[in-house]
C-alpha cells in the first residue's frame, strides 16, 4: 500500500486544479531505471488503468500502482515539503537500502 500525507494531499488537489484534472486523474506512482542510485521514482496523474494494476486510496486520493513497481513501494508514503532545503513530492520509503541526496532515486 502507498499512502499520502495531508500535505502531499493538498499538493495534488492543488496541482490536479492547476492542471485542469478531474477526479477521473488518479495519481500514478511507479519505478523506473535510473537515477544515481538505481532506481527513480515516477509520479504523475494518469486517466487509466490496467487490468494488473494496483489501486489504493488514502485521504480521498486515488493512487495507482504498476505489479512490477509494488514491489519496491508497498509501504511507502508520499510526502511534500516545501521547506528551505527543498521543495517537491518525497518518497519515504522502508524498503530503501540507499538513496541519493535529491531524494528521487533509490537501491534495495
Amino acid at each position: 500500500m502507498v499512502t499520502v500525507t495531508d500535505k502531499a494531499k493538498d499538493k495534488i488537489l492543488e496541482l490536479r486544479q492547476v492542471e485542469g484534472k478531474t477526479d477521473e486523474n488518479h495519481i500514478r506512482v511507479g519505478v523506473v531505471g535510473g537515477g544515481c542510485s538505481g532506481l527513480m521514482y515516477n509520479l504523475e496523474f494518469d486517466s487509466s488503468k490496467l487490468p494488473t494494476d494496483m489501486e489504493f486510496e488514502d485521504k480521498g486520493i486515488k493512487i495507482v500502482v504498476d505489479k512490477k513497481s509494488i514491489l519496491y513501494l508497498a509501504g511507502t508514503v508520499l510526502d511534500f515539503s516545501d521547506g528551505l532545503n527543498g521543495k517537491g513530492f518525497q518518497f519515504v520509503n522502508p524498503n530503501a537500502t540507499r538513496t541519493c541526496g535529491c531524494g528521487e532515486s533509490f537501491a534495495v
